[in-house]
């Protein structure tokens, strides 16, 4: 079956974000006589692709082996070196990334800082491309776009939850929108869990009442409707996957199919049946549902 998208990001607008790439991508061939002890003004994701490179950061070892991926955070201290016996090879990229233009987004994130990526084996030809085509000296809108794919799979992959403190203070509307947008990437990330949107709700620093009334106000829905949505999203994607109407319900949550036809109906306006007989039309040349006019309309109003 296909991969479920709707990860921890799938919530933020992309215009809400933006990445910088501080400097040309860091094409890392390191012999055994290599070793660094540095510390960076920016964060910096490491991928190994082949060798074995030893870090120590803040009094923790970590190894990184092909198919890892390391965040070194801004303001870090870290010492690596190669022990051999082979070369170390892999791809360093200062970053920062931003939201709403002016938060530090990775800063409000618990992540693990080093792991296997799940999608390796998806990510390494693009890992080695990025590292083959990186220009010495400068960034390319190509190298941007392929980093973006590679730093969301290691969030994803990385992802905690959210810090309760933050590093900064934002105030007024700034807060809100980072509230708001914490409790719909939470909802987005479990939207199977019962208690996943009242627990969204408790962990935003408002009175829920009002919370509820601006979460409504800025995603369209409110936060159980929106779980619903998000839930019956999912159900989409399992039935274009090839699973039955019942099968389907299982897979996010239903006992009761029949139940679940009626909620699919009610949120996105047409049975499970319909919706798969419109997806066989545009397989034979047909539009499919929510083309242009529709689609920009749905969107609007999510």
């Amino acid at each position: 079956m296909d991969e479920i998208e709707g990860g921890i990001l799938a919530a933020i607008p992309p215009s809400a974000l933006t990445l910088t790439l501080t400097r040309a991508a860091i094409r890392m061939e390191h012999s055994t006589t290599w070793a660094i002890d540095k510390i960076n003004p920016v964060d910096d994701l490491i991928l190994c692709l082949e060798g074995r490179g030893i870090y120590r950061i803040e009094d923790e070892t970590r190894i990184m082996e092909p198919g890892d991926a390391m965040l070194i955070r801004r303001g870090q201290r870290f010492q690596g070196r190669n022990e051999g016996p082979g070369t170390y090879r892999g791809v360093a990229q200062h970053f920062t990334l931003d939201i709403y233009g002016r938060h530090d987004l990775i800063g409000q994130m618990d992540l693990h800082p080093r792991l296997r990526l799940s999608r390796w084996s998806l990510l390494e030809p693009m890992a080695r491309h990025y590292r083959q085509s990186a220009p010495p000296e400068s960034v390319t809108l190509g190298q941007h776009h392929l980093f973006m794919v590679l730093l969301i799979a290691f969030i994803e992959d990385a992802f905690i939850g959210w810090r309760d403190s933050a590093t900064y203070l934002p105030e007024g509307a700034h807060a809100l929108d980072l509230a708001v947008m914490k409790a719909a990437t939470m909802i987005s990330a479990n939207p199977i869990d019962p208690g996943i949107a009242v627990r969204a709700v408790e962990a935003a620093p408002y009175n829920p009442d009002y919370f509820l009334r601006e979460f409504q106000r800025r995603v369209g829905r409110t936060p159980r409707k929106y779980q619903e949505y998000r839930r019956m999203e999912r159900a989409m994607h399992h039935l274009e996957s090839g699973l039955s109407v019942a099968a389907t319900a299982a897979e996010i949550g239903y006992s009761d199919p029949y139940y679940f036809s009626r909620m699919f109906k009610r949120t996105l306006g047409l049975s499970p049946r319909e919706h798969m007989r419109r997806i066989e039309k545009s397989r034979h040349g047909g539009l499919m549902r929510l083309d242009e006019p529709e689609q920009a309309e749905r969107l609007a109003g999510n």
